[in-house]
């Protein structure tokens, strides 16, 4: 079976947890079988009609457009939609009542982004979402059909199980308890939040991740504290990166919506506890002493939450057994199971 992947033209110029899911579930479904075939597909190069099935990752940014090229052409579409838990049926109703004004007022020459990734989950001929939160908000607010959900979260690199705090400590100098936050620096991350929020604890926060042009002037707001300290960007696959989640006393990510954050997965399998946003998909049955959520402008919780969890801190082996199931080979076989729902036909080459 030959699976085309593809999601928005700018999607890796950046690096953050979509590209990551993109590119460990190809490598996945590659170790499968031999009769297992996903790529990439270049739609300047290549044609939708060249391959049996198209995995379209993402719902925003113009994807709607490929989901309907591959219906119109006849070949099954699985959608990773990736929506936001905060879509629930108020603010569904509310997004359609202002798709039809915004219709009225352009004489329906201007369509919203809710439209467009309506369109592409109505579609779809299968959506995964990562998570129950994320199920329920594309039926409560998108009006999709149950039925055609699955429910597969992401996998783990191995890299974060077998992480050790030294190679971090060597590197940068850190010695002691410290708080890491990684991914985009951006007010809808709101590390300048989590900056004043630890002011005054004793425990200095270390920032990982990339900063666009327009938020230099968040940053520099950010590291004016003397508490705080960017790393700036380090890739997936770079064992700092593991190490510093391992020598890490406490995760950070309170950010405005996540829908399910690798960045919280692989600080759990490298054994440190995580606090972040409640508004997110992510959901593992009896982490309440390991993985703490707050509301994303709560700074005290934050603080009270973080300052606990680094003062007496879970066993590490009890932190990575919560997340020890979650592999990309696991996602690979999850996933190829959807294709050949679709693909009866290659049941035989998968």
């Amino acid at each position: 079976m030959r699976v085309g992947i593809l999601s928005y033209p700018m999607l890796f110029q950046r690096m953050g947890g979509l590209q990551i899911q993109v590119r460990e579930t190809i490598a996945a479904l590659n170790h499968l079988d031999a009769g297992m075939c996903a790529e990439l597909v270049d739609p300047a190069r290549q044609r939708l009609s060249e391959f049996d099935l198209i995995h379209v990752f993402s719902a925003i940014n113009g994807n709607v457009r490929v989901v309907e090229s591959a219906v119109d052409l006849g070949i099954p579409v699985v959608l990773s939609p990736l929506v936001s838990p905060s879509w629930d049926r108020n603010a569904g109703f509310r997004a359609r009542l202002a798709d039809r004004l915004a219709g009225r007022i352009s004489s329906y020459s201007l369509q919203t982004s809710y439209a467009q990734t309506k369109r592409a989950l109505q579609l779809a001929d299968l959506v995964i979402a990562l998570g129950e939160a994320e199920r329920e908000a594309i039926v409560n607010a998108f009006l999709t059909d149950r039925a055609k959900i699955r429910v597969y979260p992401n996998g783990i690199s191995r890299q974060f199980f077998t992480a050790r705090a030294e190679l971090f400590r060597h590197r940068t100098g850190i010695v002691g308890p410290f708080v890491l936050t990684v991914g985009a620096v951006s007010p809808y991350k709101n590390q300048l939040g989590l900056a004043h929020a630890l002011e005054g604890s004793e425990l200095p926060l270390v920032m990982i991740g990339p900063v666009a042009r327009d938020d230099h002037a968040y940053l520099q707001s950010i590291l004016k504290s003397p508490w705080v300290r960017w790393l700036g960007t380090l890739d997936h696959d770079d064992p700092l990166l593991a190490s510093a989640f391992a020598a890490a006393s406490v995760v950070a990510l309170p950010s405005q919506g996540e829908v399910f954050p690798l960045s919280v997965l692989e600080a759990l399998a490298a054994g440190t506890p995580v606090v972040m946003t409640q508004d997110c998909a992510l959901h593992l049955d009896g982490a309440e002493a390991m993985l703490r959520k707050v509301a994303w402008d709560d700074q005290q919780a934050q603080r009270a939450d973080i300052v606990s969890l680094a003062a007496q801190p879970p066993a590490r082996a009890s932190v990575q057994a919560l997340v020890e199931q979650f592999t990309w080979q696991r996602v690979a076989a999850q996933v190829a199971a959807c294709y050949r729902e679709l693909v009866p036909e290659a049941q035989g080459a998968v």
